[in-house]
């Protein structure tokens, strides 16, 4: 008879993997911090923060990201690898975030309200009657 200790399929048993329970407080505290979070950022909607509006926001749903991934997902008791690899995915979306922030900010000057000059001239010359583009903020980003 073979000796099957490293691994039971039929009592639900992986091979090197034990389960975590996570205390009720643990659970209700992390809840308890995304109502709160979720609703400072409702709240923090009707004030003005200026360039700093995008960045706050961030903020705070990062760290309800964190506080998801480390309670919820159980990452604060897994292996280190997963917290890293968790870790160097979200500053790769961070950094690339930032390239395009960069790249919007660069051609920012270029942008104008309403139509195109020569889009405006041909509308007005073959069709007086088409609508004309909105005017929009250009201070739409940070």
């Amino acid at each position: 008879m073979a000796n099957h200790a490293h691994s039971n399929p039929a009592a639900g048993h992986d091979e090197g993997h034990e389960a975590h329970l996570v205390p009720v407080r643990y659970l209700v505290g992390t809840g308890l911090a995304l109502i709160v979070l979720t609703v400072i950022t409702v709240a923090l909607h009707e004030v003005d923060f200026g360039e700093l509006n995008l960045t706050v926001a961030l903020v705070i749903a990062l760290i309800k990201a964190t506080l998801v991934a480390l309670i919820f997902m159980h990452l604060r008791w897994d292996r280190p690898f997963n917290l890293l690899v968790l870790v160097g995915s979200t500053l790769f979306v961070v950094l690339m975030l930032a390239f395009t922030m960069m790249d919007v900010r660069q051609y920012m000057p270029t942008i104008f309200n309403g139509n195109a000059p020569e889009a405006e001239s041909q509308l007005v010359k073959f069709a007086p009657g088409a609508p004309v583009a909105q005017d929009k903020p250009t201070n739409v980003l940070p």
